[in-house]
């Protein structure tokens, strides 16, 4: 019973940080104006910036495209899929 309620424990998790991830991606379109971002963008941003700002730091410039956001959906595919059960 432990091994597989941690296993759909880090599943749960890794599929609600990539909604979250996906959401900021949505609500970026809508919310064009850093400085007057809503409270539900500000939570995305501080929740989601740890792991997107490394890998953003590392990828070369895309023009006005941040390619992070689909590199970590990625790897967390990948991660989701590697997991037993």
């Amino acid at each position: 019973m432990g091994t597989a309620f941690l296993y759909n424990f880090l599943r749960f998790l890794l599929l609600a940080f990539e909604l979250l991830v996906i959401a900021r991606v949505l609500l970026s379109y809508v919310e064009q104006d850093p400085r007057r971002r809503s409270t539900l963008g500000q939570f995305l941003v501080a929740v989601t910036e740890p792991v997107l700002a490394p890998i953003r730091n590392v990828l070369p410039k895309g023009g006005m495209f941040d390619f992070s956001p689909l590199i970590v959906i990625l790897v967390l595919g990948a991660i989701l899929r590697s997991l037993p059960g």
